[in-house]
């Protein structure tokens, strides 16, 4: 080979005679010298280069996993100082205060989030059908797993739940074309299940194998079909303790209903699982970058499949040829579903529909769990502060995770998450924080014991009555204006025979009757007024006069100076006031 190069060296400077020859001579020596290296350096070095590329375009921490020695991730939690949800809850979890380790071989958010999509490794069961029907017409598929069906060795489709049970429901709620078979709904439904619970996934309208049978379409602020599915399992099952755990999609919808109606909702507890948040960021996020963008592409395939199996009716209630030509999810909402829900441009029905403005409402235990690195649903719009200012809220994110994947072990056989929920859940069921809904009435508020009612009150009548009562009467007329609003009748002999409160403060509207036309219907009012105050307490009219005096002697003895004045003024004559 020595040989070679001299004899190539000494012809190309045999060559090199005109100038131009000359300036290319180190180039040809170059290219000369690179044809020497075998070509399989040459492949080693391109697949080297590919993998560096691949390895930080797909996001990879196998290395750092592998350098750390494998310890996982820590999870952080966001919750407010004073919270008793997690003092009393979340820190008896033990797995939301232990480390996640992804699967070694799945160690990419994208890898996680793709091999979810496809394989998932669900478990194998089948579920009960009931079809809901809701007050527009539309129709809902509910698909129940028993406990019995996971832990019974007979497995009896006509088995059902007794009006009375108190075994505890969770409700799941699918993401954006997901429904009950979807791989992530599976594990969690068998999982909490094989615990002792009953499970049942609502499924969206349109989906689960059931067709459209009104003109209204689910979105991802749609509350409406949650609040009818909850209220009928709370109705049918008033007993049993109501969990709802959302995941993507529908952890929006979830938070948004549980913001929108507050201490009303009848759930003991909620968790939100990767939860989108800010539609209008992740709009953004979500066509910013290449890989985002084939995501973005995916799901709006998946949203085109969807209306293809309503075209009658999309056809008729929205723009079909700009479906069809959908290349993103914004295009599909901007042809679809902005049209079909009345918003006036996609950016409000962003924001209207966007569950991270209605956190702050929220009154049931919450607990909810994002991946930081999540390809769909980016941290940026995860409301740190509204969750930590909320007592009712702990967030728990981790680093790892994808897009609701968070596979765990050698075989990716579970998700962590489906493990976390479970315990969040047992704990919280175990404890007294249990939200309890709220019946909100329209009577006044009843109380009968306060250590403030300890003097007399003034008690102002429709007929100008005013009289000084007790705590013993006013807790009376209390309970007695309770029982009269409740039959909604008042007779005019009760009035005339005792006094009504007005409100709970000190002072009231007096309101003339229309029988006083002469200054003797004037009087007697008063007349009957000190007599009563009379009666009630000598100590009280004193005071009440030392009061009056105190209280309007600035302004009486003011215009009694004036008055007397310009009455001396004409009895005594001018040169006395000159004097």
């Amino acid at each position: 080979m020595r040989h070679r190069m001299v004899d190539c060296w000494g012809g190309l400077r045999a060559g090199s005679g005109s100038g131009s020859a000359s300036s290319f001579s180190p180039y040809l020596v170059l290219l000369n010298d690179l044809l020497l290296i075998p070509v399989w350096h040459y492949l080693v070095a391109l697949i080297a280069i590919c993998f560096a590329f691949l390895y930080h375009f797909l996001e990879f921490h196998f290395l750092h996993d592998l350098f750390t020695g494998f310890r996982g991730c820590s999870v952080a939690l966001t919750y407010h100082s004073s919270s008793r949800i997690y003092h009393d809850v979340v820190s008896k979890c033990r797995i939301l205060h232990s480390r996640y380790l992804v699967t070694p071989w799945l160690s990419s958010p994208h890898l996680q989030t793709v091999f979810l999509s496809l394989f998932g490794r669900p478990p194998v069961f089948n579920y009960r059908r009931e079809l809901f029907h809701l007050s527009d017409g539309g129709t809902i598929a509910l698909d129940w797993l028993l406990d019995s069906d996971v832990l019974g060795s007979n497995y009896d489709t006509t088995s059902a739940i007794p009006k009375d049970d108190i075994k505890p429901i969770v409700l799941a709620i699918p993401g954006l074309t997901s429904d009950s078979e979807s791989p992530y709904i599976k594990h969690l439904a068998f999982n909490t299940a094989q615990k002792g619970w009953n499970v049942v996934v609502t499924n969206h309208r349109g989906l689960g194998g059931v067709s459209i049978t009104s003109d209204c379409f689910y979105n991802a602020g749609w509350t409406e079909d949650l609040r009818a599915v909850i209220n009928h399992l709370h109705h049918e099952y008033p007993n049993a303790p109501l969990f709802v755990v959302g995941t993507s999609i529908g952890a929006n919808i979830l938070v948004k209903y549980l913001g929108e109606d507050g201490d009303s909702v009848p759930v003991a507890g909620a968790v939100a699982i990767c939860s989108p948040w800010d539609l209008l960021i992740g709009d953004r996020f979500i066509s910013r970058r290449l890989l985002q963008k084939i995501y973005d592409r995916a799901l709006a395939i998946g949203l085109q499949g969807y209306a293809q199996l309503h075209q009658p009716i999309y056809s008729r209630l929205a723009n079909w040829e700009g479906i069809k030509k959908s290349r993103s999810i914004r295009d599909f909402d901007h042809h679809a579903t902005r049209l079909v829900g009345k918003f006036e441009t996609v950016d409000t029905y962003y924001r209207r529909c966007s569950s991270a403005s209605y956190v702050g409402n929220v009154s049931v235990p919450l607990l909810c769990i994002s991946a930081l690195d999540d390809p769909l649903c980016t941290r940026e719009a995860i409301p740190w502060d509204e969750c930590r200012a909320n007592l009712n809220i702990v967030l728990a994110t981790t680093k790892r995770g994808g897009h609701l994947a968070f596979f765990e072990g050698l075989t990716a056989a579970g998700i962590w998450w489906v493990r976390a929920v479970d315990e969040f859940l047992k704990v919280l069921h175990s404890s007294q924080y249990m939200h309890v809904k709220k019946v909100t009435s329209s009577y006044p508020p009843l109380i009968l014991d306060s250590s403030i009612d300890q003097g007399p009150y003034v008690n102002i009548a429709e007929d100008g009555m005013v009289a000084a009562v007790g705590n013993e009467q006013i807790e009376e007329n209390r309970v007695e204006d309770v029982l009269e609003s409740g039959e909604g009748k008042i007779s005019a002999e009760r009035d005339q025979q005792r006094p009504q409160p007005e409100s709970d403060s000190l002072a009231g509207v007096v309101e003339s009757s229309e029988q006083a036309t002469t200054p003797l219907d004037v009087i007697a009012p008063v007349r009957r007024c000190l007599d009563l105050l009379s009666r009630q307490s000598k100590w009280s009219l004193w005071l009440l006069v030392y009061i009056a005096i105190v209280t309007s002697w600035p302004v009486v003895g003011s215009v009694l100076q004036i008055a007397l004045q310009k009455k001396l003024r004409n009895v005594l004559p001018g040169a006395f006031f000159k004097r």
